[in-house]
């Protein structure tokens, strides 16, 4: 893998996120745009950048045999980064920040940061990989995520029609029949859905650069627990991940593609969750901001440590 070609990507993205920081102190990013840029990736941006992923690839029997290998991989994945959480976060004495800080270190931004990550390493396979990850992601989120931002709660319960019906599992359905039934679509129709998928990186990280401008400069520095949580989340979790696979015998590029996953930072939907059910949304919004900043930072290091280890 080319490394320079990585660190172009997250020097774009750290250039991207300065804009939006600097937007929203100059007032051109206000809640209401923000919020309003939020609901036009998650409904439009990103449903279309998933369908895209998933039909820009010609379809073989082997790509839909290693999609469903990364499905499998993509919750056993989530499943280990759940235990480890939990158990990382048990000192941590506020229930509320206990609570974000579990769910941020187990859902990973695999999809606006991480697609464009992914296809910098690996190409379009990247791209159609992240796609079927994307569907763990998204089942998992709204059951074991709504379960651990329950405790304590008595009003969030995950609900049977929000586990199936979102907007990452009806548009991975739908990339998925386009794919498997084979259906040709015009050029037209691929650049349509190329457009909107476009949307994504710039405007998510846009939002995210706008978020950190409204944090009080002392909240980088003094919230202990934040920094800690930077350590398991962009460098621990996912050096023990590469080390596990790695000695497990897991082919190389199935390990790159999961330590590369763990590596990101932590999903916008823990700032989204905050803000809907009121648990600690500045805190939320903290964690994606700086471990968005500081991943720039560990996870060019962290790919190099992993070829290292693969030989």
């Amino acid at each position: 893998m080319d490394m320079s070609g990585l660190i172009n990507i997250v020097a774009c993205l750290f250039l991207l996120m300065a804009v939006g920081y600097i937007a929203r102190k100059l007032g051109i990013i206000d809640n209401a745009l923000s919020k309003g840029l939020s609901r036009l990736i998650i409904r439009i941006g990103q449903p279309f950048l998933i369908v895209n992923s998933l039909t820009q690839t010609a379809y073989s029997h082997e790509g839909l045999r290693e999609g469903l290998l990364i499905l499998g991989l993509g919750f056993a994945l989530h499943i280990f980064m759940a235990v480890y959480a939990f158990i990382a976060c048990r000192p941590i004495r506020d229930l509320d920040e206990q609570k974000l800080s579990e769910f941020s270190l187990v859902f990973t931004n695999c999809g606006f940061i991480g697609f464009p990550i992914l296809e910098s390493i690996m190409g379009p396979k990247g791209l159609f990989w992240g796609a079927f990850f994307f569907v763990s992601f998204h089942v998992l989120t709204w059951t074991w995520g709504l379960l651990i931002l329950a405790r304590g709660r008595k009003d969030i319960r995950p609900r049977l029609k929000n586990i199936l019906f979102n907007f990452g599992t009806v548009p991975c359905a739908i990339g998925l029949a386009i794919y498997i039934a084979r259906i040709p679509l015009p050029d037209f129709v691929q650049n349509f859905t190329g457009y909107l998928a476009a949307l994504c990186t710039p405007i998510s990280v846009l939002i995210t650069g706008g978020l950190l401008a409204t944090m009080p400069v002392k909240a980088f520095f003094t919230t202990r627990s934040l920094y800690l949580n930077c350590l398991h989340k962009l460098i621990l979790i996912p050096l023990l991940v590469c080390v596990v696979m790695h000695f497990c015998g897991i082919p190389n590029e199935y390990t790159l593609f999961a330590t590369v996953i763990a590596a990101l930072p932590s999903a916008a939907v823990v700032t989204m969750f905050g803000e809907t059910y009121d648990i600690r949304p500045s805190y939320a919004a903290l964690t994606v901001g700086v471990t968005s900043v500081l991943s720039i930072l560990t996870l060019p290091c962290i790919i190099w440590i992993a070829q290292w280890i693969m030989g």
